[in-house]
């Protein structure tokens, strides 16, 4: 299914063939927001963006149009473990895109001119968070959750913050974290134009990146992270807002990736609060009652944490009710485990939504670039699909009996 390689310098790289004339590839480093010491709150998400102003080789505007010229598209995202840079591009120009991505990568110069613009521009993209409580209320969230540490830092830090990086701060940032043994190279489709053997396919990968980084100098190891420590007891917080709905988060700490009650969840979730409309708060809150446009819930999964949450808007006076009715949902799982019958209609769904979800060979790639960058994990859907078929309603009571129950639980209301 996948093809791997590691060169001498340490570079992972992953490639999964697939049919037709368009490939996704990009670099994905560990380098994101948990990676900031004190005072460089913002400064991966600023690195991002700084990547695109200028390189030893290129100018900014050359960087826009080296792809854009032959219908490429190039872009990039930071979260909290990882910064992406990424293209989707026609097969016969991978020459061109593994050039211009290394060289955006490895070889920045962050020119100062060409930063202070960009400044302004996150700013812009700070102050548009800012105006959408539904998005600036999972960072505050997450602050609560993970108070005093770096995965609780907003991905974009403050516009004073902002204002002040330099070019040596980028410089120090990513010579600490963007080096070929702290990163992968992703490739989804097949260069040469069909498929032959797993050497041949990665072959000219290989060629390509080994040109790029010819000249690549040696940097230092690697600083870790550490763990965030348990959640305590149940806070509400509430912020004097002037939105004219209410908006409500509530949730806790949860499992991190290599946590064996990690799928259970997973599925739990769904059934609770995914993407369905057919979902037990959906149905609760807004196809009986009719008190919100949206609620969800969402689970985030990092190397050795989590977190669990549901999210509604509502009118500011039907607050109380739908917190009633999220909490009556949730003791309803706690204390009555699925019949077979809707234990085997959810493990349905979600492996509907899956494969769906992989139709997409861009996210397809992104998201086994993910698993290969942190675990090594080779993606396996069908593998995936058979891990779910194995779940009990008993395993799926447990651990909503463990997170659900109230204690324990965070409230944030704006």
């Amino acid at each position: 299914m996948y093809n791997i390689k590691e060169l001498d310098n340490g570079l992972r790289i992953i490639q999964r063939p697939s049919k037709g004339d368009v490939i996704y590839c990009g670099f994905a480093i560990k380098a994101g927001t948990r990676d900031e010491r004190d005072g460089e709150e913002g400064l991966a998400h600023f690195c991002e963006h700084a990547s695109f102003k200028g390189t030893v080789r290129r100018r900014s505007w050359q960087i826009i149009s080296t792809l854009e010229g032959v219908g490429g598209e190039l872009n990039a995202y930071t979260n909290k473990e990882a910064t992406v840079y990424y293209c989707a591009i026609q097969k016969e120009h991978l020459s061109r895109a593994i050039d211009l991505l290394a060289d955006m990568v490895f070889h920045s110069v962050f020119p100062e001119h060409e930063l202070e613009k960009e400044k302004e521009v996150i700013c812009d993209e700070i102050e548009s968070y800012n105006d959408s409580p539904s998005e600036l209320i999972y960072d505050d969230f997450e602050n609560i959750i993970f108070s005093g540490h770096r995965l609780g830092h907003n991905i974009h830090g403050t516009k004073n913050r902002v204002r002040a990086f330099t070019s040596a701060d980028a410089i120090r940032f990513t010579r600490r974290h963007y080096r070929p043994e702290n990163a992968i190279f992703f490739l989804h489709g097949t260069p040469n134009g069909n498929f032959k053997s797993p050497e041949e396919e990665i072959n000219p990968i290989v060629r390509e990146l080994k040109k790029a980084f010819a000249n690549y100098p040696v940097q230092p190891a690697p600083e870790t992270y550490s763990v965030p420590q348990a959640g305590t007891a149940y806070i509400a917080d509430e912020r004097d807002t002037s939105y004219h709905q209410a908006h409500v988060l509530i949730g806790r700490k949860a499992y991190g990736i290599h946590h064996s009650r990690r799928l259970a969840l997973f599925l739990l979730n769904n059934i609770l609060g995914g993407p369905a409309m057919s979902s037990r708060l959906n149905m609760a809150l807004r196809e009986k009652n009719g008190l919100v446009y949206n609620v969800e819930s969402t689970i985030a999964t990092y190397g050795d944490t989590g977190m669990w949450c549901v999210y509604f808007a509502c009118d500011h006076h039907d607050v109380r009710k739908c917190q009633r009715l999220v909490r009556k949902e949730l003791n309803r799982l706690m204390k009555h485990p699925l019949s077979e019958r809707q234990l085997s209609q959810a493990k349905k769904q979600l492996k509907g939504q899956i494969a769906l979800a992989c139709d997409s060979r861009e996210s397809f790639a992104l998201d086994f670039a993910k698993s290969f960058l942190h675990y090594g994990w080779e993606k396996d859907v069908e593998r995936l699909y058979r891990n779910i078929d194995t779940l009990t309603a008993q395993q799926l009571q447990d651990v909503a009996k463990e997170l659900f129950q109230e204690e324990g639980i965070t409230i944030l209301r704006y």
